[in-house]
């Protein structure tokens, strides 16, 4: 916005200063004034419009970052939890296997039932292979299909909402950095109107404002294609 705000005081003293420097020159020197004016006050508009786009954009940008970084927190509580939780499978099954080994079934039946409910499906589908007998069953329970970990599904939705919060960031960053570059655009056109109003050959001075004139065609053309906020 600082931006905005210096080309629009510029351009109020650009004006000030042509006011008072010109001279008398017919109705020719009339009509460029007037045209200058428009200019003048074609650029004080369009620089507040981008200067509060960019200031816009850039607030979303930062807000998308946040809720990314939030996110992204967020997914990875869940993956450790997740892998937390497959430890506690891992040592539960292996102290049931070790049971098993020795023959102790009353131990082996109270580790069946200290599994975790999302275990103990994939455990019952890991014995229907008959795995003690046969030697083609899954290593273990954590390898067959029906081996789900709602904690890890929930940590890769969260991981994808984080990376399209993140690139959503980036192209709501870059939207305003366009804006940004139409404020500077509008500055030259500033300039050249400065000029113009200082030369006292007609030519120069057309020539001048036609330039400006055509630059800030450009610039209201790219504000009406760019997406507003």
């Amino acid at each position: 916005m600082a931006e905005a705000t210096s080309n629009i005081e510029f351009a109020h003293r650009i004006h000030e200063s042509g006011h008072h420097g010109g001279g008398p020159g017919g109705h020719g020197q009339e009509w460029l004034e007037i045209l200058e004016a428009v200019v003048l006050a074609a650029v004080a508009v369009l620089t507040a419009w981008s200067g509060y786009q960019a200031a816009k954009w850039d607030a979303q940008s930062t807000a998308a970052y946040a809720r990314g970084s939030g996110v992204a927190v967020q997914a990875q509580e869940q993956q450790t939890l997740a892998g937390q939780e497959h430890l506690y499978d891992i040592i539960t099954f292996d102290s049931w296997l070790e049971a098993r080994h020795h023959g102790d079934e009353s131990l082996a039946a109270a580790f069946e039932r200290r599994f975790r409910p999302a275990y103990a499906i994939a455990f019952a589908a890991w014995m229907k292979t008959d795995p003690l007998r046969n030697p083609n069953a899954p290593p273990g329970p954590s390898f067959v299909p029906e081996y789900r970990s709602a904690r890890l599904d929930r940590a890769k939705e969260l991981g994808e909402q984080a990376r399209a919060d993140y690139e959503r960031g980036v192209a709501t960053r870059e939207t305003g950095d366009d804006y940004v570059r139409i404020t500077v655009f509008l500055a030259t056109v500033l300039l050249l109107t400065a000029l113009a109003q200082r030369f006292r050959i007609r030519a120069a001075r057309v020539g001048l404002l036609s330039v400006a004139s055509v630059m800030l065609f450009v610039a209201l053309y790219w504000i009406l294609k760019f997406p507003r906020a």
